[in-house]
């Protein structure tokens, strides 16, 4: 690897290198803190710079790891003392915004806020959002297809990109910036690398898809009295408030009490007594009709008996603290760790029976265990946290069997937006059939034959 990196020490400079202490002392992901152990990490300044780097790492046959704001949690930025990564750390620049065909031309490693904030300036929106939003970036957000709190409104990640461009395995680079909304000529080349969490590609710029900005925003934090007035709720205020419903977050019981009146970290708005609770967001361009229609719409639910009680921002601030509930992960860590965190996805009508027998499982076999569940209800999306005082890894194969089993039959999936990276690998089969597998290897094998690419990831070593 010494005379591999000095090649790639010439191409990317000093600061595009580093080594030993260096690399040691970056983390692999947010949640562990634990230190990369890859051999070095690389820092190209632009695509060409990249492109000059994987020719050298394919004719040296080295394996790379591609790093974006390390924000995943499916391990997915783990890399081996005899692996490189490649950062785009360095590959943060917005090149180009249009306003009048709605688009934005960015660089891999630019911060989804920074996007976000680029797009408002300009009275456009760029929809996707989470809670990593100052960390995670646009090329991660890509490699994972992020899904987020509005996908009800605008879809995945998929659904906001226009064109990219991407490096291949051999150094190859692979332009398809396309700045239109239709474009059917031939294969959409794009969406090979959206999602494949980097084991195609490493996506270096992309055309991002933005909206007009809808300044209106009306959010309420409501308690519903079963999980049928819950999905009943979700209907109406789809029918009622149509288009403009941006959010329908819900927190099971466990997850609201918890962060509110058992820790202390927040307030309670609503008393903590019903088992479920919905975070609804109205997105319109009038306050006052948004705001009419919003406030009609929950009189009117209230008059079905779908909600008991609510509460209604009446300012920024009081809208970010409703939020802050919902997305508050650290609050979750510190009261359950050690702590197993899934990201599902299953028809809605399955969702309470499923919770209440994951539960029951658990504590069958775990009687100090303990879960909690938020999600992205309107899309099927399900965040499971799990504690049962041990984190071995037997424990955790344990854990992951009752999580994920159940799925098969449901026709869910054991990931509903954060990727399978190393952690899901060994259940792909779960959500995925046999063929579909076949074909994600002969992908694979045509475009990474050396399999070099985020090795391992996805999918397990060929047998």
């Amino acid at each position: 690897m010494d005379a591999l990196l000095k090649d790639i020490a010439d191409r990317v400079g000093r600061a595009g290198l580093l080594t030993g202490d260096d690399v040691a002392a970056r983390p692999v992901d947010w949640m562990t803190g634990a230190g990369c152990r890859a051999g070095a990490i690389v820092r190209p300044a632009d695509t060409d710079e990249l492109a000059a780097v994987m020719r050298l790492c394919h004719d040296a046959d080295q394996p790379v790891v591609t790093h974006g704001g390390l924000t995943g949690l499916v391990h997915g930025g783990e890399a081996a003392p005899d692996e490189v990564v490649i950062s785009l750390e360095r590959m943060t620049a917005i090149e180009a915004i249009d306003p009048v065909g709605g688009t934005m031309t960015v660089q891999a490693g630019v911060a989804l806020q920074r996007v976000q904030e680029a797009a408002a300036g300009h009275d456009l929106q760029f929809p996707l959002d989470l809670g990593a939003r100052g960390s995670c970036t646009i090329g991660g957000n890509i490699a994972t297809n992020a899904g987020g709190v509005r996908v009800i409104r605008y879809g995945m990640m998929r659904q906001q990109v226009l064109g990219l461009e991407a490096v291949l395995a051999d150094g190859s680079v692979v332009s398809s910036m396309n700045r239109m909304l239709k474009n059917n000529a031939g294969y959409d080349l794009k969406q090979l690398f959206i999602g494949s969490e980097g084991t195609l590609g490493i996506v270096t710029r992309a055309v991002l898809k933005l909206q007009p900005i809808l300044p209106s925003e009306q959010t309420a934090l409501v308690a519903c009295p079963s999980f049928e007035a819950l999905t009943g709720l979700l209907q109406q205020m789809g029918h009622q408030l149509g288009g403009a419903l941006g959010a329908f977050e819900v927190m099971w019981q466990s997850h609201y009490r918890l962060l509110t009146e058992e820790s202390g970290r927040h307030a309670p708005p609503l008393a903590t007594t019903s088992p479920y609770y919905a975070l609804i967001e109205s997105l319109g361009v009038e306050d006052e009709s948004n705001a009419a229609r919003f406030n009609q719409a929950l009189a009117s639910a209230f008059d079905a008996g779908l909600i008991h009680d609510a509460v209604v921002a009446h300012s920024n601030a009081q809208r970010q603290g409703l939020w802050a509930i919902r997305e508050d992960i650290e609050g979750l860590l510190e009261a359950l760790a050690p702590m197993f965190t899934f990201d599902i996805s299953l028809p809605i009508p399955a969702m309470q029976a499923y919770v209440d027998a994951l539960e029951t499982a658990l504590i069958q076999q775990w009687p100090q265990a303990r879960m909690v569940v938020f999600g992205h209800l309107g899309d099927g999306n399900l965040h499971v946290s799990i504690s049962v005082g041990s984190s071995d890894p037997e424990t955790r194969r344990a854990v992951e069997r009752r999580v994920y089993a159940p799925l098969a039959e449901l026709g869910g999936s054991i990931s509903a937006e954060h990727g399978i990276g190393l952690e899901k690998r060994d259940y792909l089969a779960v959500s995925r059939s046999p063929e579909e597998i076949a074909l994600m290897r002969t992908l694979k094998r045509a475009l990474d034959p050396q399999g070099l690419l985020n090795r391992h990831k996805v999918l397990a070593p060929d047998a």
